[in-house]
């Protein structure tokens, strides 16, 4: 995943809450919490694959937004560690 980010060939998706982005995310991540995902398709894109995340594993945010957004066409698939175990990995976070 982190080859596909550094050549832009992948797009971060992070659909917990805008409170929880805020304190931390993925760098480049794009923030869509799933209750707007349908409003918000527009910031999505359509020429990239599409990794979605939330709190890690056992949460389902993630599971239910990459269900939707295959439903309408993308092409998405889940990151299922998540941000915690992203940060508790020493990956560089934003």
């Amino acid at each position: 995943m982190v080859a596909g980010l550094s050549s832009g060939k992948v797009a971060l998706l992070d659909v917990r809450p805008e409170e929880e982005f805020e304190a931390g995310h993925l760098p480049e991540a794009i923030n869509i919490p799933l209750e707007q995902l349908d409003a918000m398709l527009d910031k999505l894109p359509r020429d990239r694959e599409i990794v979605a995340y939330c709190r890690g594993p056992y949460c389902v945010l993630s599971h239910e937004a990459v269900q939707r957004l295959r439903q309408l066409g993308y092409r998405v698939r889940r990151f299922e560690e998540g941000y915690p175990e992203w940060k508790a990995a020493g990956l560089p976070v934003a």
